[in-house]
């Protein structure tokens, strides 16, 4: 079985910044983890590599940085791993960074399954797994949680949904965006870090896939973040100080008839 898995190197989360002039997220000089919900398709994709053989394939886009999330991605158990780096792809929304993947893995090759997590926790959407099915004309399901079974032409899932779970049988090749409750992501071992750093990972720039440049980056993302704002907490409160037993029952008193005026007993 010939997987491929899209992940995104994203920031953690207290180190999220943003450009107000772009609307984009400031990457250069933030640390950067794999997205965390994406390792969940990683080991996901591993599971199904150890019960059917074949081959799991990692992709990501991104600055050069993104290397390694890539030889983290093959520490853990991953076979291949492309990145796919252009300054043209910067500020790129879901919709361009959906298509860019895309025409990436049609360049790859082959494939039985794609695999995505459910979303990136920077930009939060959703979109780029649905986009990249939508681009390379697969059947999709969204909110995976559980494989029952795998053929040769077929995938039977279950989706979480709101009311439960739902059972769907579809052709392959397909793609999937998986949730929490499909797997516990493994730790990378010595031997796949050994891998890793021995690995040589190809990159793919705009020219090597021949991507039109009204396509892709900032240009080609029909959405744009236009203004930014930040959520201001104002809160004031009252301390009452009691000393002695005379200060205590004034404290009290004064806490009670506070909540009373508050309406909250």
């Amino acid at each position: 079985m010939e997987i491929m898995i899209p992940i995104k190197q994203v920031p953690e989360t207290s180190n999220v910044k943003m450009d107000k002039d772009t609307g984009t997220m400031i990457r250069e000089g933030v640390v950067s983890v794999i997205n965390p919900l994406d390792l969940y398709a990683i080991e996901t994709g591993i599971q199904l590599k150890e019960k059917f053989g074949g081959k799991v394939t990692v992709c990501t886009m991104g600055p050069q940085s993104a290397v390694k999330a890539l030889k983290e991605a093959i520490a853990m158990g991953c076979d291949e791993g492309f990145l796919i780096s252009d300054k043209k792809f910067a500020g790129a929304d879901t919709w361009a960074t959906s298509y860019t993947i895309s025409e990436a893995i049609k360049k790859l090759g082959s494939y039985d399954l794609v695999i995505a997590g459910e979303r990136a926790t920077d930009g939060d959407t959703g979109q780029v797994g649905p986009g990249i099915a939508a681009w390379l004309g697969l059947p999709l399901a969204t909110y995976v949680s559980k494989i029952d079974n795998v053929t040769d032409e077929s995938i039977v899932v279950e989706r979480l949904v709101e009311d439960g779970y739902q059972i769907l049988q579809m052709p392959l090749p397909a793609l999937l965006t998986v949730v929490k409750e499909i797997s516990n992501p493994r730790l990378p071992t010595l031997r796949g870090k050994k891998k890793a750093r021995a690995c040589q990972l190809q990159v793919m720039s705009a020219a090597d896939l021949q991507l039109n440049d009204a396509c892709i980056g900032l240009k080609g993302s029909p959405t744009r973040v236009i203004k930014i704002g930040y959520p201001k907490v104002s809160r004031s409160g009252k301390i009452f100080k009691a000393s002695g037993d005379a200060g205590l029952n004034e404290a009290v008193d004064a806490l009670f008839q506070f909540l009373e005026e508050k309406e909250l007993i």
